[in-house]
């Protein structure tokens, strides 16, 4: 019997160092999708998302690492074409969900209701698409006909540069940054949350940081229209908005009645929107460098 337990005990160790992820179909449209085989047996999505909900907890019950990532049907569908696999296999799902959690959009299993699990898996594949693509247009550019230099590496410095002058001169608060740049294909948009207290540098997930440097460096190097915004939350005070413009491949403050209509104005209808309470608009400050470059190259 001693040596059954001692078994038993080793083997409940051994699970909580072995990693889980779970694939998530998390919308309507998804669920019908994958219908369409046999051994899929849901036939209700809410029936389904509250099934996952109640193994993701008994998965973080014994203790390992558990993620959650997004099953995308038509990615499945493409990718058992490429691997010779039978989509209708329950095998060869499990193959795809390990594809995806080691490439694709997932995000760790903490007890998050699934009300709240949906949306952050679905942010989550957004931001990886959207830093996919600006990184595919980067590495498209190539180098520059004019000096030689390579345009993509070049912008990845100036917006990190960009970046941290940025946060720097911000300030003490809870900074909220969002950059939007047209594309040929997709709008891109990045969104950065940082934390700054007294003179201490500024603290943000850095993975947040890589992707808002790569949109602003895609900006910057192919030179297309864009802009980009800075709210500051400080205890005690009004929120503070700043605003720039990307401009042939430079970026420019704003004014503050720039930004005020920028920010009071639907984007949609080009109506004027009423002005939050307690928010100032103030004109955006210079973030300029010495190695950013003239306005044509």
């Amino acid at each position: 019997m001693a040596r059954t337990e001692s078994t038993a005990t080793v083997r409940r160790a051994l699970r909580r160092e072995v990693p889980c992820t779970v694939g998530l179909l998390a919308d309507e449209e998804d669920f019908t999708a994958m219908r369409r085989y046999r051994t899929f047996t849901f036939d209700d999505h809410t029936t389904y998302l509250h099934q996952v909900e109640d193994l993701l907890k008994r998965l973080a019950s014994q203790g390992g690492h558990t993620s959650v990532a997004l099953f995308d049907p038509e990615d499945y569908a493409d990718y058992c074409a490429r691997a010779g696999l039978d989509p209708d296999d329950p095998a060869s799902r499990s193959r795809f969900t390990a594809e995806v959690a080691a490439t694709g959009a997932r995000v760790t299993y903490s007890g998050q209701p699934m009300e709240r699990l949906v949306p952050l898996l679905i942010n989550q594949a957004v931001r990886q698409a959207t830093w996919e693509y600006a990184t595919l247009l980067l590495a498209g550019d190539g180098a520059c006909t004019r000096c030689g230099q390579d345009t993509a590496r070049t912008a990845l410095d100036r917006a990190a540069g960009l970046l941290h002058r940025l946060l720097q001169a911000a300030g003490a608060g809870t900074h909220h940054l969002v950059c939007s740049v047209p594309a040929q294909h997709e709008h891109l948009m990045a969104v950065l949350h940082a934390e700054r207290t007294g003179t201490g540098p500024a603290e943000l997930d850095p993975s947040e940081g890589a992707e808002f440097a790569t949109v602003l460096a895609a900006g910057l190097a192919l030179e297309n229209p864009g802009g980009l915004v800075l709210r500051t939350t400080t205890p005690g005070a009004p929120d503070r908005v700043h605003g720039w413009r990307l401009d042939r491949g430079r970026i420019l403050p704003l004014s503050a009645a720039e930004v005020f209509d920028a920010y009071c104005t639907d984007a949609d209808t080009g109506e004027p929107v009423a002005p939050e309470h307690n928010v100032d608009y103030l004109a955006g400050f210079d973030i300029t460098g010495d190695d950013d470059p003239p306005a044509h190259h």
